[in-house]
């Protein structure tokens, strides 16, 4: 499939490397990209209609996926301002009638960007000829759909929350984040309790047992202990994390013996849930298991890896409910790797078997690639929600969003930069209009932020909610008052 960008300058490396396609079922087909003369094309082993996603800059906005409608395949290139401006109001008008259905109620500022959009599009499209005309009012259409889109999904939060408020007061959703790697300094941790009612404690096979045999304790023993002491709600987890950093080194002797490497998971889940019994209110059993490229393990490994590690916490703590996480779950990076199962297939697979899964934890983390999730509008974030909440079982979201795009030293694996215009107010910015969507879903039994301080080691280049300085950032207050607004 062949698409047209004009002006040629708006085809850029980004854009090459991240646009993807996906069928009726939004699974991403595996593609190859390339251009040439302001032409993007991507090159698949099957012929049928596609949706095409990708990364476009919207004026005031900065950087957004953004999606065309359900195209075929033809010969010569779409005009790809207009496919997107197209995809982008149909989406829009198919979610307002969605969620009218349902008595939401529409502001008139809504339906006078939705009305600019229609007809910045219309113009659009009858003045494809003049190229430069037509992308000028296809821009303008995209920028009042994705605007129109915010009062949408603002709107929705705010009615939804009332609605789900008038019923029983005020949420019981958990909002928390993860503790780190090291203990927390006064001031830190009284901002924490000033914000969180929850905490996520990582117990990391890789730093617990360096030696094999040998587990060493003291950190998480410290972190669970000063949960308890305040009353927070504790996460632990995960306990099997397929990452290059969850994993212990010795580990990778092992790695063409797929029964001894599933003895050593059970020997670690084991020793983690014996030591931390009655301590927990979630356990996380394995983390990232539909994407984890480790010790060569194939997909029906990864599977039983997991079902073991649920199977083996219900046995040892019956009264504590189990998760397992899944991460990217738009699943992006099908379009780069033979994968045979998307996320949503992956999960509903384990749900199936049996094995008693309390809760699913999906991971949002922008602005890393690769291995992050691609930044998206808050209509698109609902719909990728609802799909997930239709397995029946509660979500427990894990973010992150960058507050700098410049490189980070103590970011423990090499990313790209960030594309768009990321800092402290943008990324305050999204959690503003995003968390209170996410708390307005009944599935959603909680939110945690996935990095706590950029001060220390970490994953995610400048995605803490404190600087390298130990200074809060603009979110951590943004979180606090939503705590204050919604929870209890």
């Amino acid at each position: 499939m062949r698409f047209r960008v004009h002006p040629p300058e708006r085809l850029t490396g980004e854009m090459v490397r991240e646009a993807y396609l996906t069928g009726l079922d939004r699974i991403a087909w595996r593609v190859e990209t390339s251009a040439d003369a302001g032409v993007l094309t991507l090159h698949r082993a099957i012929t049928e209609s596609a949706n095409l996603h990708v990364p476009w800059r919207i004026e005031g906005h900065g950087m957004v996926t953004v999606s065309s409608g359900c195209l075929m395949e033809r010969p010569e290139p779409y005009l790809l301002p207009l496919e997107l401006a197209r995809g982008t109001l149909s989406q829009l008008r198919n979610q307002i009638w969605e969620w009218q259905a349902m008595g939401l109620h529409l502001s008139q500022p809504t339906r006078d960007r939705l009305h600019e959009a229609t007809r910045s599009l219309a113009r659009g499209a009858v003045c494809q000829d003049d190229l430069s005309a037509c992308a000028r009012h296809c821009e303008a259409s995209l920028r009042h759909s994705y605007e129109a889109g915010l009062l949408l999904a603002a709107l929705y939060t705010d009615q939804c929350i009332a609605v789900r408020r008038r019923g029983g007061g005020r949420l019981a959703a958990w909002l928390g984040a993860d503790l780190g790697s090291s203990l927390l300094d006064e001031p830190t941790a009284t901002a924490f309790l000033h914000t969180f009612n929850a905490a996520n404690v990582s117990i990391c096979w890789r730093d617990v047992e360096v030696t094999e045999g040998s587990y060493y304790w003291p950190r998480s023993d410290r972190q669970i202990d000063w949960c308890r002491a305040h009353g927070l709600r504790t996460v632990a987890g995960p306990l099997l994390k397929l990452a290059p950093d969850g994993l212990p080194d010795w580990l990778a002797l092992w790695e063409d013996d797929f029964e001894n490497l599933l003895t050593f998971v059970e020997e670690f889940v084991h020793a983690a849930v014996d030591r931390y019994r009655g301590k927990v209110d979630l356990w996380q059993c394995a983390g990232r298991v539909n994407v984890g490229e480790v010790l060569c393990l194939s997909e029906q490994d990864k599977l039983r890896l997991t079902a073991r590690s649920v199977e083996l916490v219900r046995q040892l703590d019956p009264d504590v409910p189990a998760a397992i996480s899944l991460d990217q779950p738009w699943a992006e990076y099908m379009s780069r790797q033979d994968v045979d199962f998307p996320p949503l297939h992956f999960a509903d697979a384990l749900i199936r078997a049996g094995l008693n899964i309390a809760g699913l934890v999906l991971e949002v983390n922008l602005g890393r690639s690769p291995g992050g999730t691609l930044p998206r509008s808050p209509l698109e974030l609902s719909r990728q929600l609802d799909a997930w909440g239709a397995l029946g079982l509660p979500l427990y979201l894990y973010i992150s969003a960058p507050s700098h795009t410049s490189d980070d030293p103590l970011a423990r694996r090499a990313a790209q930069r960030p594309p768009g215009r990321w800092n402290t107010r943008v990324q305050q910015a999204w959690v503003a209009r995003c968390v209170p969507l996410m708390l307005a879903k009944p599935c959603v039994a909680g939110v945690f932020w996935n990095q706590l301080r950029d001060a220390e080691p970490h994953e995610f280049p400048h995605a803490g909610l404190f600087d390298p300085h130990r200074r809060p950032k603009p979110a951590l207050k943004t979180l606090a008052a939503i705590r204050r607004a919604h929870l209890r």
